[in-house]
């Protein structure tokens, strides 16, 4: 019975070696971002080669990403997309309701029979204006790239060394 005892430690022990290696995105020291195993990433290759899809595996200073393998060193740009706001749809429901203050404008002023000067008051032109603004603004920052280089740059830590 201890023997049995002894090899299930043993093979405990030897099965807590099985840690990950970890990419980091810094940007001067500071973290941005953390990737490991079953991390999903967008970067740009030095080739100018995008690459996006979940990391398979982090081994020996090379990445892999559906089946293709490189060295982290061969990676010029890094993408994060936004988490927080589905900012595609939300941006795109931002600029249809300021298409559609205009164009309740205009209906209401040929429903009434008003003329097409007075279908429109400087206050509705400011809230579509600002609509349409702020959805585009919101579609345009959906995602952030990365160069890296001076300002960026991404690391490459080793946890399991026997790996």
């Amino acid at each position: 019975m201890k023997k049995w005892l002894l090899l299930l430690f043993l093979f405990t022990v030897l099965k807590s070696f099985s840690q990950n290696d970890v990419l980091m995105l810094e940007k001067k020291g500071d973290r941005l971002m953390t990737y490991g195993a079953g991390s999903l990433i967008s970067l740009k290759t030095i080739y100018n080669q995008w690459f996006t899809g979940e990391i398979e595996d982090l081994r020996h200073d090379t990445i892999y990403i559906n089946g293709q393998a490189f060295n982290y060193k061969e990676v010029s740009a890094v993408k994060i997309e936004g988490r927080k706001l589905n900012y595609s749809n939300d941006g795109f429901i931002l600029m249809e309701a300021g298409v559609g203050v205009l164009l309740l404008g205009a209906v209401n002023g040929l429903y009434r029979g008003d003329q097409a000067k007075d279908w429109y008051k400087t206050s509705s032109f400011i809230v579509s204006g600002a609509l349409l603004l702020v959805g585009y603004l919101l579609i345009r920052s959906r995602s952030k790239t990365y160069n890296l280089g001076k300002k960026f740059k991404l690391e490459y830590l080793t946890i399991n060394p026997y790996k």
